[in-house]
């Protein structure tokens, strides 16, 4: 067998069986992951449905609440349903419809002690029908989501509905109200046109479509209890059926499309690898073989293999792969001695930033002492008393980063300390005439763990940050502090660090914790880096918010001491 058909049956292997498989495989595969999405977008719509029919059954709640006070004190409704005064007794059977209209209910009734319907709003002749037993079903309704058919003058209609009771004097009444529920409320429920939703009940049903079930769909489905009225005084509770239909006709169209496109791929392949099996079969040789054979010792630690010449086509690439690693020896050397000046550079950025943030505090003092002695020499010795302390806080601040900086990496010196101190310190440090500074902490915060140097710098910088976007224009820089819950975590400090100043677009604030990256004249770009690392370092988050002429707020969550001992 000649190397021509050697070469022409293992391209057919090698290429086509392959392809084969990959299409078959990735169909399947597209078809298994698919479906699964379809899947959990249905039961995520069932889920949202769920808490779309908590949400609105609170709703109503609220308003059968609000309903409720003002029945309580009404004496017009007082005379009328309890004291039995008969003038009062139009007002009591128009009391329903009103109270309807002004709440946005599409039914309301009000029963009393025994049951009986003494308002009506959707229905007036339902006035003296007993449903003693609605108090009762409606409490014992879980989660307190429960449909209801509901009679009016033109039609039957459901609503979903909740019950709400109350007293006044020795009597018990009960507010039965609710909303229609038709095909613009399933609609509403979904949030998703794609979604197809279907109430199915005996004896009826509703849908967001008038297409006939299709089988070929994932369906996810939630049960609702239904309270059935009927002509006598008895009520029936039935299990409504919320279905939630994805049709998957997307899905085949795309299979549809995937196959021809593969057997598209799978001919231009064949022919494209039949042509190249022939051409490859007609150049290939041995020093070609050879020059494979060292090409593939080639790495960046690999640069002393030396090709042969030749006057063919494979010594011309021969000597082009010599001067190539000639070339990548000399750029090779070139590239380390970029990294290690990049590395030093970088480092004496950071020492440059640190250093001046250590200095501004010092700096503020000595002005103030200046400003002190010129004009009230007097005063000079209780201020500077006053002042000393951010002296000697930011000397030690200083020597602090002076020894972290000899271990190359920053202090871990993680102890509890008083966050709200902290943050009265580096307030005080500050000294802009221009700039008011406010203070909202709250009083009760809980120990933070943690190295109070680099909560320092943190706040530092955010607030030099925040003072400098005032341009050097009257402003003002607020710090605030809070205890926030999170679902399925416990509580965090919250820290927000506000200001009026220029504020940004969110170009700029998507770049502005990266490496380097500033809009200040001679500024290093490491400032807020620095504390995003910072606060990752302490198990935090930092998120930003700004708007162009309307001010920055920097937030930082620092977990508490009982999440860092958990």
């Amino acid at each position: 067998m000649s190397l021509r058909t050697r070469m022409l049956l293992a391209f057919g292997v090698a290429v086509m069986i392959p392809l084969a498989v990959l299409a078959f495989g990735l169909r399947q595969e597209m078809i298994k992951r698919i479906s699964e999405e379809y899947q959990i977008r249905v039961d995520t719509v069932v889920e949202v449905i769920r808490e779309n029919l908590q949400r609105e059954s609170v709703g109503i709640s609220d308003r059968l609440a609000s309903l409720k006070t003002a029945l309580v004190n009404d004496n017009r409704f007082r005379l009328a349903a309890v004291a039995g005064v008969e003038s009062e007794r139009l007002y009591l059977l128009d009391y329903a419809g009103s109270a309807m209209r002004l709440t946005g209910l599409s039914m309301l009734q009000i029963q009393d002690d025994e049951g009986r319907i003494i308002s009506s709003g959707h229905f007036r002749n339902e006035h003296g029908r007993l449903e003693p037993a609605m108090r009762k079903v409606l409490a014992d309704v879980h989660g307190g989501v429960a449909l209801l058919t509901t009679v009016t003058p033109e039609r039957e209609f459901l609503s979903l509905v909740r019950g709400e009771s109350f007293r006044i004097g020795d009597r018990t009444f009960t507010l039965v109200g609710g909303i229609r529920v038709d095909e613009t409320f399933l609609a509403r429920l979904s949030r998703d046109r794609a979604i197809v939703v279907s109430l199915r009940y005996p004896g009826g049903g509703l849908s967001t479509t008038h297409e006939t079930g299709n089988a070929d769909a994932v369906v996810g489905a939630l049960q609702v209890p239904l309270i059935r009225t009927g002509t006598e005084s008895s009520l029936e509770v039935v299990d409504a059926r919320l279905e939630v239909t994805q049709p998957l006709t997307p899905l085949r169209v795309l299979q549809r499309g995937v196959d021809s496109w593969f057997l598209m791929t799978a001919l231009g392949t064949a022919a494209a690898a039949l042509l190249l099996a022939l051409w490859l079969s007609s150049r290939i040789s041995g020093p070609l073989a050879a020059l494979a054979a060292k090409t593939a010792v080639l790495d960046l630690d690999r640069l002393d293999v030396r090709f042969d010449g030749g006057t063919d086509e494979v010594g011309s690439l021969s000597r082009l792969l010599n001067d190539l690693v000639s070339r990548l020896r000399t750029s090779t050397a070139r590239v380390r001695e970029a990294e290690r000046r990049a590395t030093v550079g970088d480092l004496a950025r950071q020492i440059n930033h640190d250093i001046k943030n250590g200095l501004i505090p010092l700096r503020n003092v000595m002005r103030h002492l200046e400003q002190v002695e010129r004009d009230q020499p007097t005063a000079l010795p209780p201020v500077f008393a006053e002042r000393r302390q951010t002296v000697d806080s930011s000397i030690a601040y200083l020597e602090t980063l002076v020894t972290s900086y000899q271990r190359l990496s920053v202090s871990t010196d993680r102890r509890e300390f008083n966050l709200k101190a902290l943050i009265q310190d580096v307030i005080r440090a500050q000294g802009h005439d221009q700039v008011e500074f406010s203070m909202n902490l709250n009083a009760n915060l809980p120990p933070v763990l943690g190295d109070p140097i680099a909560f320092r710098r943190i706040l530092e910088n955010l607030i030099t940050n925040a003072v400098e976007s005032l341009q050097s224009k009257p402003g003002r820089v607020s710090v605030s502090t809070e205890v926030v819950d999170r679902n399925d975590e416990p509580p965090a400090i919250r820290i927000t660090v506000a200001d009026t100043g220029r504020g940004m677009p969110k170009e700029e604030t998507d770049r502005i914790f990266n490496d380097f990256y500033t809009t200040k004249e001679g500024g290093t770009g490491l400032g807020l880096s620095i504390v995003r690392r910072l606060v990752m370092d302490l198990h935090g988050a930092i998120a930003v918010e700004s708007q162009p002429g309307k001010g920055t707020r920097m937030i930082v969550d620092i977990p508490t001491v009982s999440q860092e001992r958990r």
